[in-house]
Parts: structure tokens; sequence; C-alpha cells
């Protein structure tokens, strides 16, 4: 299994966000909104950041998707 975090970026969206003020408001550094951006493991520090900062829980921002495509 793999993470997505496809509804972050849809959330990012309906609230007229963009990338760069995420960083911002949650105090995250550039590589970990690299991380992010490639779908890659990121500590629960930055989920519970983010999830602090847009106001949401963990379901909101990522989802487990099967890597058996």
């Amino acid at each position: 299994m793999t993470v997505s975090y496809k509804k972050l970026w849809h959330l990012l969206l309906d609230k007229n966000m963009k990338k760069k003020d995420l960083q911002e408001a949650a105090g995250l550094t550039q590589y970990a909104m690299l991380k992010l951006g490639r779908d890659e493991d990121v500590s629960t520090e930055i989920l519970g950041k983010i999830c602090q900062a847009l106001e949401c829980s963990p379901e909101d921002i990522m989802e487990f998707v099967s890597s058996d495509n």
C-alpha cells in the first residue's frame, strides 16, 4: 500500500489556497512539501501541522491506495 495526498490538493483548491499558502500556514519546510507532492511518507508531526492549519483530520487529506495496480 502507498499513500496518496490527492485529498489534500483538492482541499486546498476548495479553500482557494496554494501550496505555498499551506507551507506558510502549517510551518512546513520545502522538503516536506516536496515529499507530499511526490506522495511519499511524512511524519505524523507534519500531518498534524497540516490538519491544525486546515482545521481537518488526517482522513480529509490522505488515503492509502493499493500498490497492486
